[in-house]
This record gives C-alpha cells, structure tokens and sequence, in this order.
C-alpha cells in the first residue's frame, strides 16, 4: 500500500532503459490493493507504449483475487511461477493476455 507509487516507477523504469519484457515477481507479496493493481495496469500501458510485454508472476491467491475480482486479470500477463513466465516467450503484436 505504502510503496506501490515505487514499484510502479521501477516497473516503467525498466522499459526506459530499453527492456523488451519485464518479468514482475509477486511471489513474496502478500497484499495488493487498488493502489498496487492501479500501478500495474500503468506499467502495462508504459509497456505496450515502448512495444514491450510485462508478465507478473502471482501465485499468491490474495494477490490473484484482487485481480480477478477487479478484472485487471484479464488484462496483464499473469503466470503462477517465475519459470513459466521465463518460458514463456515473446508475446505477438496483439495477443491477447492468457487466462
């Protein structure tokens, strides 16, 4: 709640730099709020401006449920494990987000 403005400005920060896919690792967060899901739906947006793909992974079921419930999830990238999102591969101009 208290840093998601942080997160969000180190999750844009990295596509300045010129990264092509970020991976976001939510495996040792345990709260997300409006606040925190508002920041990802930026970073996503800062990601689709420079061309990039960001991929969160969320295997925390609080976390997964902000997101469902407010239907963020249908909009990001989101994988239960850093392996799979690692292997995931390169998402197409105009996929569609899985799940």
């Amino acid at each position: 709640m208290t840093n998601a403005g942080r997160v969000g400005e180190e999750l844009c920060a990295a596509f300045s730099r010129g990264a092509s896919v970020v991976i976001a690792d939510l495996t040792s967060t345990a709260f997300c709020d409006c606040a925190g899901a508002r920041q990802f739906v930026l970073a996503h947006n800062f990601a689709d401006a420079h061309d990039a793909q960001i991929r969160f992974v969320a295997p925390d079921r609080n976390v997964l449920r902000v997101l469902t419930l407010t239907g963020i999830g249908q909009l990001l990238w989101i994988y239960p494990s850093l392996g799979t999102a690692i292997s995931a591969g390169p998402a197409l101009a105009g996929d569609a987000a899985p799940g």
